[in-house]
């Protein structure tokens, strides 16, 4: 009854495919040119994939009815039934089939030739019906409503060399969702190239209005022992130490780390990185992000300019972390973090070990959003 026929008989053939006949239930009868009922002529017999029956391919045997308009002023003679319940005009798939197999790859994350297989149809046409599906979810609604957090990333999606497409290609993501602690963040557009050029330009190709709402953000230990950390070598006790919070250390830790760091001279350089790092710490923590993000100013003028000699690493670190200072201090202005950037990369990344790989840029970007788009909510528009 989804479909709005009724089945007039079944078969199942050597290719395990299953045909059911069907018959359109109350069809429209009206001309499309001049709205007047015609009289039935004949029907006429249309094939189309449905979505499969017990994992097996299912092809539905419509007969649609044909009219014949008697109005002489009209241009039209004869013409058939409006089905669009059924399936798109010119289409050979139902419009519940488009709906499964966008909810296959979209929901249960199953390749296309996966997809393909079940529908008994080939990879090419499943792959064209998806791409279609997003460039109406993603690019003909209102993706971009809402959105005031916007944070950008880049990876290689190309391993093969030429064919004119760049080899990396930056994202954009929407965080809006994990600020306002409502959901996931989501991917929203995927472009070609990795310069500041290629995001300028796709944000001047937005409204002004979305610009206006939206902000963005994206050797001690060979020296002395002469080897890698060991059991029982003084940093290598106390590494995992290192990474944790003061304050979180027991007191017999806290003796550990005392003693390691001051055991030998050339470990001051380890103390003193150690402490940077709890001062980035205390600064993210910080309650109020005002006096945090004084905190992280301070910090990285320190490690920028004010080091003893001998702390090569660190230094250099201060030299990265100051050419980027403005987006770090951004997030004590909006709180948001490139953690859920990085999520989605990881989700781009397994999607094309699911594909095998991409070779065309457009059918990525699609798949891409397809795939972490949370698009999952529009798929019953379709």
């Amino acid at each position: 009854m989804e479909l709005g026929v009724t089945i007039s008989n079944a078969a199942v053939d050597p290719q395990d495919r299953t045909h059911l006949w069907c018959q359109v239930i109350g069809p429209d009868a009206r001309c499309p040119g001049c709205g007047t009922a015609g009289e039935l002529r004949d029907h006429a017999d249309r094939v189309l994939t449905d979505v499969p029956l017990a994992g097996y391919p299912v092809l539905l045997h419509v007969a649609v009815p044909r009219f014949v308009c008697h109005t002489s002023s009209c241009d039209r003679t004869i013409y058939r039934a409006g089905i669009d319940r059924i399936a798109r005009s010119r289409e050979a798939i139902t419009t519940r089939t488009r709906r499964w197999i966008c909810q296959q790859i979209v929901v249960n994350k199953m390749s296309v030739s996966a997809v393909a297989a079940q529908l008994g149809l080939t990879w090419k046409t499943v792959n064209q019906i998806a791409l279609d599906a997003a460039r109406s979810l993603v690019y003909d609604g209102g993706h971009l409503d809402g959105v005031r957090h916007l944070g950008v990333d880049e990876h290689k999606w190309k391993h093969v060399r030429g064919q004119g497409d760049p080899s990396y290609v930056t994202v954009l993501i929407d965080l809006t969702p994990v600020i306002d602690d409502t959901g996931p963040a989501r991917l929203l557009d995927v472009i070609g190239g990795r310069s500041k050029k290629v995001l300028k330009e796709w944000m001047a190709a937005r409204s002004q209005q979305f610009r206006d709402r939206v902000s963005s953000r994206q050797r001690v230990q060979q020296v002395t022992c002469g080897h890698r950390g060991r059991k029982g070598d003084p940093l290598y006790k106390v590494r995992r130490i290192l990474h944790t919070r003061t304050s979180l250390l027991t007191d017999k830790q806290k003796i550990l780390l005392f003693e390691s760091l001051t055991s030998h001279d050339d470990h001051v350089a380890v103390e003193i990185t150690h402490q940077i790092y709890q001062q980035l710490i205390d600064a993210y923590e910080h309650p109020k992000r005002r006096e945090g993000k004084k905190l992280m100013y301070k910090v990285l003028r320190r490690i920028r300019q004010g080091l003893p000699a001998g702390l090569t690493e660190l230094a250099g670190l201060g030299r990265s972390l100051w050419a980027r200072h403005k987006e770090i201090l951004a997030y004590f202005d909006t709180g948001v973090s490139n953690g859920p950037v990085e999520a989605i990369n990881g989700r781009l990344e397994h999607l094309r070990g699911i594909a095998q790989g991409f070779r065309n840029l457009d059918h990525y970007i699609l798949r891409s959003l397809l795939h972490s788009g949370q698009l999952a909510d529009r798929i019953n528009a379709l």
